[in-house]
């Protein structure tokens, strides 16, 4: 039993075996570019600040990608030695560039498919706050800094954690600590003036998506039977195709692109979530195996 995750046995035989075929993730790689409107995204954020709420343009990146997992489970499991795998918590990792220097942070954000774009805004902007600071450390900088220490085990130390990875005992402290231990990586390049990539898997760890957003470009769109020219925000995405089908990826992202030219869609929680197993968080909302049981006999005895 591993502590980030529960196996998933009801998919098809072809995504059982696949993972047998391609063992590493960064040999089951898909890549795709998804544009969305700039005028969209940046229209509501004017519209929430005359509303006094501060909501930035990656609040509702995160916020519809929350969202989307709400709708589509599957894109939030991993596969580790060949076996597919439900994540029990959704996460995604960020690189924070601190202030006056060339130093980042990597960590990562704990978010609920309940939450809303404003709850996913106040946490992104603590997780900032938290990490912006010149002489500020998270986890995983003291866990980097403590390998560093020692250069001469720096290998065994990493091949030791990768075994444990493996088969399933790394520690939940490791898996909390690890940036390649999430949902999803989100690198936000347009914030360095640069453009779009497509930014490589990790074999370590349980990643299955990367998402970088770049530069606004402008492309041409045909409005009412003219051609103009269009703001877009372009996002590279790459992948593991061992967890969905492309079919299921088509429609996942047809859904998190609905939530970005609509981010109003976001204010309200999800009225009907979509999950393999209930979240941790979750579990409050639903009734153990024997209060369930007590429910059925009670409304036998109503009948």
């Amino acid at each position: 039993m591993r502590a980030d995750g529960k196996l998933v046995t009801n998919v098809s035989s072809m995504y059982l075996v696949a993972p047998y075929i391609m063992r590493r993730r960064s040999d089951s790689m898909n890549m795709i570019e998804i544009e969305t409107p700039y005028d969209n995204i940046h229209q509501y954020v004017l519209e929430q600040r005359k509303q006094g709420r501060k909501i930035s343009h990656m609040a509702i990146v995160y916020a519809a990608y929350c969202r989307t997992v709400s709708q589509f489970p599957a894109l939030n499991r991993f596969v580790v030695h060949s076996r597919v795998y439900a994540r029990n918590e959704l996460a995604v990792a960020m690189v924070v560039l601190r202030p006056g220097d060339e130093n980042e942070t990597m960590g990562k954000i704990k978010f609920d498919i309940n939450d809303t774009i404003f709850d996913v805004n106040d946490k992104l902007n603590k997780y900032v706050e938290d990490n912006d600071k010149s002489n500020s450390n998270n986890s995983f900088d003291d866990t980097l800094r403590n390998i560093a220490c020692r250069p001469l085990i720096i290998r065994p130390i990493v091949n030791f954690l990768m075994w444990l990875d493996k088969i399933g005992l790394l520690p939940k402290s490791a898996i909390d600590a690890s940036p390649f231990h999430e949902s999803m990586v989100f690198t936000n390049l347009a914030s360095i003036k640069t453009n779009y990539i497509f930014h490589h898997v990790y074999d370590f760890g349980t990643c299955s998506m990367i998402l970088a957003m770049g530069n606004t470009i402008e492309t041409p769109q045909k409005v009412n039977g003219e051609v103009v020219l269009k703001k877009m925000i372009p996002f590279g995405l790459v992948m593991d195709e061992r967890i969905a089908s492309g079919y299921y990826y088509a429609q996942a992202f047809a859904e998190l692109k609905k939530y970005l030219e609509n981010p109003a869609l976001l204010e309200t929680p999800p009225t009907d979530l979509k999950y393999d197993f209930p979240f941790p968080t979750l579990s409050a909302r639903f009734p153990s195996k024997k209060e369930q049981k007590a429910q059925r006999k009670a409304a036998k005895k109503t009948k």
